[in-house]
């Protein structure tokens, strides 16, 4: 009898561990760590009667002038007032910045607010290894204007397993489609009148600049640069680059959008080929200087210097160059060419292309999502963590924001790189944007078509060795097939084919057709 009750007692240890054990692991998806800093009382109101810190973890070098020490003491004057919360911001270095980002939440290191991304900062491979907090049933609670704000339609796009581990910056307007930006007094002394649309007219204004600008570079450009490829693949073919990273270039593509399921990759069709020709012709012709491999110059300001005929980055750059070349080279005209112009192949751009993310080892998640509806809906946080201290890094004329009289970037200039929550009705123009750039965007929704993988989550598990190998032959030879130093092209395209077939190329394509097939079959409910 007694053994029995020894039995008995142990079981009933044992099971209890084991709820305990299940218990914790089933709230691992919402607020696990949450600490009871943060309540809802019996009479409904939320109890922020204990002052906490939240970090917020965002990309980019920290400014060192103080200017951000003084705009956010300001910031959080206002925090306190409202959440009774303090908002600290850890940076993440540009140098190598994705390595760092992904150790720092590989870490476990229990950070409040997470700068996100599902296109160029891995957020679904984060998300996959448990580095974001489920906040579904958070929101509506602690960010309540911003769960009114965000459609049902876009939390969809936030989701992973089913859970909102997210959410999206999707009430901002911004294009960031690449292309080049050139001289347009240069193009039309070379006789070129028209704007430039395809890589043959650009060869062209390279040419002209060879023939009648001594001294000056076509395109100056660090070696790293491959972006050609993507323009000439958008360029010339009707593909479009599915959200899986494989290093300096995506190797996988979906055929089309009108087939956007269908995954191919450029690299082995005859286009990879045409490409690799002509940049082998650029490079033979003198386009950029003969070691342009070893190259890390600042070559936006060499273009601004005149120095060089072109500059190569996104709409939004362009926005801000095109004024700053009228006072740096007062007389000159710059244009853009941008990928989607030769055929019309424009995506737009994800929602979550900025996103911003809980912890999931954050022990304020309620407060942490308090202080980000207040970042993004009170106006006045607003304007103050975007743009600065009103007088000192900014002032307001004829509606526009421009810079006070003293004002000296080295000593006044601020950001706080808030890139997950940035929403259109707060923005202030900026005097130093090209105002053409309205005509710009209004003539891309006219031929836009909406991003088709907003909910597509690709489990790269199976593959994580081969995706590796992929990223490390894409870094070793396609820089050199962009520039047109890896001899023939014929030969230097097959061999590229064969050390991707030789690091998984197919396994990889096998793997993402048939979580694409998963995925057609959620989109169009079959």
């Amino acid at each position: 009898m007694v053994k029995m009750k020894k039995l008995l007692v142990l079981f009933m240890a044992m099971l209890l561990t084991f709820s305990l054990v299940a218990c914790n692991g089933s709230s691992q998806t919402n607020s696990e760590n949450s600490n009871p800093s943060t309540k809802v009382n019996e009479d409904g109101e939320i109890d922020t009667s204990e002052f906490v810190t939240i970090t917020m973890m965002t990309l980019g070098d920290k400014p060192t002038n103080g200017q951000l020490e003084k705009v956010m003491e300001q910031v959080n004057a206002k925090l306190k007032e409202k959440v009774n919360a303090h908002l600290e911001i850890k940076w993440i270095e540009w140098a190598d910045y994705m390595t760092k980002y992904n150790l720092t939440l590989a870490s476990g290191e229990p950070i409040d607010l997470i700068i996100t991304a599902t296109d160029w900062l891995d957020a679904w491979g984060n998300a996959q290894k448990g580095a974001f907090m489920d906040i579904t049933e958070l929101l509506p609670t602690y960010a309540p204007k911003t769960w009114e704000e965000v459609s049902e339609e876009n939390w969809e796009q936030t989701k992973y397993n089913d859970k909102i581990v997210m959410i999206p910056e999707d009430s901002f307007t911004q294009w960031v489609n690449h292309g080049f930006f050139y001289r347009t007094d240069w193009a039309k002394e070379f006789g070129i009148t028209e704007p430039i649309e395809d890589f043959e007219t650009l060869g062209k204004y390279f040419q002209g600049i060879i023939d009648n600008k001594p001294g000056v570079i076509p395109w100056d450009t660090p070696g790293t640069n491959v972006t050609t490829a993507w323009g000439y693949t958008t360029s010339y073919s009707d593909a479009i680059e599915i959200p899986i990273a494989t290093g300096v270039f995506p190797i996988y593509w979906a055929k089309s959008y009108e087939d956007p399921y269908t995954i191919m990759s450029p690299v082995f069709e005859d286009i990879f080929v045409d490409y690799a020709k002509l940049m082998k012709d650029w490079a033979d012709k003198g386009y950029w200087r003969a070691d342009v491999l070893n190259y890390k110059g600042d070559t936006r300001a060499l273009f601004q210097a005149g120095k060089t005929g072109a500059d190569q980055h996104h709409t939004e750059t362009f926005s801000g160059l095109r004024p700053q070349m009228d006072i740096k080279q007062p007389g000159s005209e710059i244009d853009m060419f941008a990928w989607s112009d030769t055929r019309d192949n424009l995506i737009s751009m994800s929602i979550t292309h900025g996103a911003t993310a809980v912890g999931a080892k954050s022990k304020n998640p309620e407060r942490a999502l308090m202080v980000y509806d207040l970042l993004r809906n009170d106006e006045e946080i607003y304007k103050l963590f975007n743009y600065g201290i009103e007088g000192v890094q900014y002032e307001i004329k004829d509606g526009k924001r421009v810079r006070p009289e003293g004002y000296d970037e080295t000593k006044h200039s601020f950001a706080s790189n808030f890139w997950g929550g940035r929403v259109d009705k707060f923005e202030i123009p900026s005097a130093d944007k090209w105002e053409g750039m309205s005509e710009i965007y209004a003539e891309y929704d006219k031929i836009k078509k909406p991003y088709p993988y907003g909910q597509f989550v690709f489990d790269s598990t199976p593959v994580e060795a081969e995706l590796a190998a992929l990223s490390q032959v894409t870094a070793q030879m396609v820089p050199a097939i962009a520039f047109g130093k890896a001899g023939d092209p014929e030969k230097a395209v097959e061999d590229l084919r064969k050390r991707l077939e030789a690091a998984g190329y197919e396994k990889v394509l096998n793997e993402i057709q048939k979580q694409m097939d998963e995925y057609k079959k959620l989109v169009e409910g079959n």
